[in-house]
């Protein structure tokens, strides 16, 4: 098949960027998206020319480093599917595909495709962890979860961390990101100790790095592993339970 790419070209952070066409003819339609990028790239090589940056990893929907916006869709127009995962089948011959980066403050563009997402690891270095000692591995069930707890965490902690969802927020926000995070920890007894300090510390530095969620829900349509928004929620209420408790503990 032959497909056309309006690409977004930007060499550097404090460059303007502006969208580059390219041919892309004789393509297999059972290609992942991002095999077409390395197609059009060996062939720019070729010519010289410099290829277009983007970034991936594991291109198996695992890593969520792959994601880009495709024709204004964060991973493109399949739900539930990384863009890593995307196959060219689902695109018709002669199409015009515009491929961008991320767009949210949150997310500042790096080169081309590529954005700096560090501001998702600030967030977890605030407190998505658990630093409480536990000491050698228990056995096997010597900690009573509760099944919907340890499945509902299990949902949580599918997050892969791509950002898709601030790129589709009006906002820029990134609640959803924020609460999987925190809920897969605070869900289960190992979370607890640390359960009000965790969820300050990462919703403070989330408010610092992004915008504020007003409930669109375009952050789980957009989801490539659908996480769902019934975390915003529960993030809501820990933060408030949080802070509640900071009062009672400070006399205020």
């Amino acid at each position: 098949m032959d497909l056309k790419l309006r690409v977004w070209r930007q060499a550097g952070p404090d460059v303007p960027g502006e969208f580059k066409t390219y041919d892309a003819p004789d393509i297999n339609p059972a290609m992942s998206f991002l095999e077409l990028l390395d197609v059009v790239n060996e062939r720019l090589m070729e010519r010289d020319e410099e290829p277009i940056a983007f970034e991936h990893d594991c291109r198996e929907g695992i890593c969520g480093s792959c994601g880009v916006m495709i024709n204004g869709q964060p991973h493109g127009p399949v739900p539930k599917t990384a863009t890593c995962e995307l196959h060219l089948r689902h695109f018709s011959e002669g199409d015009v595909i515009t491929v961008e980066p991320w767009r949210a403050s949150g997310f500042p563009v790096i080169r081309d495709l590529v954005v700096d997402r560090s501001a998702f690891d600030r967030i977890i270095e605030a407190g998505g962890y658990i630093s409480v000692p536990t000491g050698s591995a228990p056995d096997a069930n010597l900690v009573p979860v509760p099944k919907d707890a340890s499945e509902t965490a299990m949902d949580a902690a599918a997050c892969i961390g791509c950002g898709a969802c601030v790129a589709a927020c009006p906002n820029g926000a990134a609640q959803l990101f924020t609460s999987a995070k925190a809920a897969h920890l605070n869900l289960l007894p190992q979370g607890q100790p640390e359960r009000w300090t965790r969820v300050t510390a990462m919703v403070d530095q989330m408010e610092s790095e992004f915008g504020s969620c007003t409930n669109y829900g375009e952050c789980q349509a957009a989801c490539p592993v659908d996480i769902s928004i019934d975390f915003i929620a529960m993030l809501n209420r820990d933060y408030l339970t949080a802070k509640f408790k900071d009062r009672r503990r400070t006399g205020q």
